[in-house]
């Protein structure tokens, strides 16, 4: 038979702590419920230390469930914390980077004023920023001039109007624009903002500006209804520049004709060089410099062209005509660097007939298809 052996732990009789040895048995009484008493000690004369096993198991189980309850708010609290560690800093990186629209779409005015392309391509999409960076400065430069409609780089300025709406101004030394935003609205991840630039002496310009969310952050999408597709447009832009040089090299053309014409009216006799044309010193004007055309012209180039001038004598005047006012001349131009410059070649002679077609970057002359009207 077990026995079951206690140890008086403090001078108060009625106060125990058991033995290693009890663990055993104590587990049995920690089991026993009120109404589960044994037989043995149901009687009136139940053994006073048989009582006090009785307690010393219900202030067992009372004391491991008080250790549990408040072991529990720890390992909460741990937990908690621990989650709120791993939780925290990624709740704080998205509201780190959680930029309002508005604000995206101003740093992006703000350095296409400053013609500051490094700033102005991380408003920009991914692949339209890949695009951005691999284009020639000068189509990079035009691009950001084209969202704040300034020739040169300008200081920008931010403000907000008594209404609450905000205003991105750009200060340059000869012009100022100004933008004023309007309530941006957003559909999940796109929005759109409206943009009013007002023009003096002239209605309003609005323009509708869309941003798309990307890695958390908002980039340039839109501007009205043109996609802002920058692979696509660097063809455009590229194709568009080629045809306006072609087109001032035309003008320049016409320009050196009326001033060959001007200078023999003047002076009797054609010009024999460009030089001649050019512009004239302090002194006044002269044969040698009449004042006619600028620096570049008279030089033989402008406009990513290069321009050849040529006196080209009469076969046939009538007699007791003056054979320097019978002479004619022709002039040709071709694009200094064929495809990027320009693609066609152009020959215009003192009859105002203008010719010209694709020669690879060589010299059109009288037999090449003639261009528009005389």
């Amino acid at each position: 038979m077990s026995r079951t052996i206690f140890t008086g732990c403090e001078t108060t009789p009625r106060t125990f702590c058991h033995s290693e040895r009890s663990e055993e048995s104590l587990l049995l009484f920690t089991r026993v419920r009120s109404g589960e008493i044994p037989r043995s000690a149901r009687n009136d004369k139940i053994d006073y230390f048989f009582r006090i096993l009785f307690r010393l198991s219900a202030f067992l189980m009372r004391r491991e469930k008080i250790k549990l309850m408040r072991r529990k708010p720890r390992e909460f609290g741990l937990a908690a914390t621990l989650l709120l560690s791993i939780c925290v800093p990624g709740i704080r990186a998205q509201q780190q980077i959680a930029m309002p629209p508005e604000t995206a779409l101003s740093d992006a005015l703000s350095a296409a004023c400053r013609q500051d392309s490094s700033t102005f391509g991380n408003s920009l999409t991914t692949e339209n920023a890949a695009a951005f960076r691999t284009l020639p400065s000068p189509q990079r430069t035009a691009m950001m001039k084209r969202f704040v409609l300034l020739e040169e780089p300008g200081r920008p300025l931010l403000a907000t109007s008594n209404s609450g709406q905000k205003i991105v101004r750009c200060e340059s030394p000869s012009f100022t624009t100004e933008m004023r935003l309007g309530e941006a609205k957003v559909r999940e991840n796109l929005t759109f903002i409206p943009m009013e630039i007002p023009i003096t002496g002239e209605e309003p310009r609005t323009v509708t500006i869309g941003l798309v969310r990307e890695g958390g952050n908002w980039k340039l999408l839109s501007v009205g209804l043109i996609l802002l597709d920058v692979p696509a447009m660097a063809k455009q832009w590229a194709q568009a520049d080629l045809e306006a040089n072609e087109d001032a090299a035309i003008a320049d053309m016409r320009s050196v004709a009326a001033a060959a014409v001007t200078y023999r009216n003047a002076y009797g006799v054609l010009p024999e060089t460009l030089a001649a044309l050019g512009p004239a010193p302090a002194g006044g004007v002269s044969p040698d410099a009449a004042g006619l055309l600028d620096a570049g012209l008279a030089a033989g180039e402008k406009d990513g062209y290069t321009f050849r001038y040529v006196i080209v004598p009469a076969t046939d005047f009538a007699p007791g005509e003056d054979s320097g006012k019978a002479v004619n001349f022709s002039i040709a131009s071709s694009p200094k660097e064929y495809g990027k410059m320009g693609r066609r070649s152009f020959f215009l002679d003192s009859s105002g007939i203008l010719r010209g077609a694709d020669k690879k970057g060589g010299n059109a002359d009288h037999t090449d298809p003639r261009i528009g009207p005389s």
